[in-house]
């Protein structure tokens, strides 16, 4: 079994990587929160451009592709659009789609097409009220089932591997920016970073990413339920221990409006919760460890 990705995949996430480097994020999370979608739009018309929509049928490139949406903090239903939708059978150029229990609600309905799978049906969903996230970003829609379009497969498990590959990412930008501002920040003539408490918080950030990242290509490459939930709260933990550290080592300056780093911030909290709960995923780990066929 591969735990690590091939030298195409690695170049896969390169491409993701040198692409959103050179788009202002921060400025497309803003804009996406207050309603302007266009440069959010225009982050994803140049992924599509570069093949990230066609990726449903390979889960392993679909998580290193996740991870570097994650690392950006890419606004947009992207785990609807390009890995569920697909899936599916739905054609359409930016999807989402809500599969209650575990996904009660629409993401961003006022700019992607609806879908609501119900029981063993796809449907068009008719939108209902907006509720609020704690991520501004996260434009979240109550939606009911509607007409018919086809048959529903399971994607549940889909969904949580490119949500877990999303937190790794997000980790991995919370901790880069935590760790270049550790080399700006200085007290009593020295840089913040210097320290050993500081360094100590950081590396086991990046321990716990790195521990989290080979559960989640693994999942990929097994697809087993209890394999994905283990990514994914592996994912999410590490996520939010990043975040805790970010926001101790930035200070209360972390946590503003203006700053960057709240826009992950956000985020992680958001996903920690979104695709199933972390007691729901940490049950399904534990229910198919003690079942007497895993004996």
């Amino acid at each position: 079994m591969r735990f690590t990705p091939s030298t195409e995949q690695r170049e896969l996430a390169a491409s993701v990587h040198a692409l959103l480097s050179d788009a202002d994020t921060p400025a497309a999370i803003r804009a996406w929160a207050a309603g302007d979608h266009a440069p959010g739009l225009e982050v994803l018309a140049r992924l599509g451009k570069i093949g990230v929509d066609e990726l449903a049928d390979y889960p392993v490139e679909l998580a290193v592709v996740f991870e570097e949406l994650g690392r950006h903090a890419v606004p947009g239903p992207l785990i609807e659009s390009y890995a569920v939708a697909p899936t599916l059978g739905i054609a359409a150029e930016l999807a989402t789609v809500a599969v209650p229990p575990h996904v009660p609600y629409a993401l961003d309905a006022d700019v992607a097409t609806p879908f609501m799978v119900s029981g063993d049906a796809v449907c068009r969903a008719e939108v209902g009220a907006r509720l609020t996230s704690v991520d501004p970003a996260r434009r979240l829609f109550e939606v009911r089932p509607g007409e018919w379009v086809g048959n529903a497969s399971e994607v549940v498990d889909l969904g949580v591997l490119c949500q877990a590959a999303q937190l790794v990412g997000l980790g991995r930008g919370v901790l880069e920016q935590a760790a270049a501002y550790v080399t700006q920040r200085r007290q009593f003539g020295r840089a913040v970073g210097e320290f050993q408490a500081v360094k100590h918080h950081l590396a086991d950030v990046l321990v716990a990413l790195e521990f989290a990242r080979p559960l989640v290509h693994a999942a990929a490459v097994t697809g087993a339920a209890e394999d994905v939930s283990a990514a994914r709260v592996a994912a999410a933990d590490a996520a939010y221990l990043a975040a805790r550290a970010a926001l101790q080592v930035h200070g209360a300056v972390g946590f503003t409006q203006e700053h960057d780093l709240s826009l992950w911030l956000l985020k992680v909290r958001a996903l920690r919760s979104a695709w199933g709960t972390q007691t729901w995923h940490r049950r399904r780990v534990l229910d198919a460890v003690t079942s007497p066929t895993s004996r």
